[in-house]
């Protein structure tokens, strides 16, 4: 007798938006909104060089992407989605990226807001 196993992709992020999100066209035409946002790593002493990671966000619908186009860098948000692989074919043949496909975002704090901003996730 076998155990089913049911496989899950859910990504929950909560960060700083480091750039304003922006409208895209993909190499297959598709036109997406994308921003990223930095999270602060939990303190490690044993690693002092890299202290953050920049993640690479696109929202998974139209209504998601024009309210992302309101936030601002340094807004904190609370994002939830998938992690996602994209591909497409390059001049040096096919690259592909990963990406968090956002399904809902709130924002937590507003950029220069107490506990948001450069100060709070960097």
């Amino acid at each position: 007798m076998s155990l089913a196993v049911i496989h899950r992709n859910e990504v929950t992020l909560v960060g700083r938006l480091s750039v304003d999100a922006a409208e895209r066209t993909l190499p297959s035409g598709d036109v997406v909104v994308s921003w990223r946002v930095v999270v602060q790593r939990p303190p490690d002493p044993s690693r002092t060089a890299v202290t953050v990671d920049s993640i690479d966000c696109v929202a998974r619908t139209a209504a998601l992407g024009r309210r992302a186009l309101t936030w601002l860098p340094g807004d904190v948000m609370e994002m939830t989605g998938a992690l996602r692989r994209r591909f497409w074919r390059g001049g040096d043949g096919v690259r592909s990226r990963y990406e968090v496909e956002v399904a809902t975002a709130r924002r937590l704090a507003k950029a220069g807001a107490n506990g948001g901003g450069q100060n709070s996730c960097a």
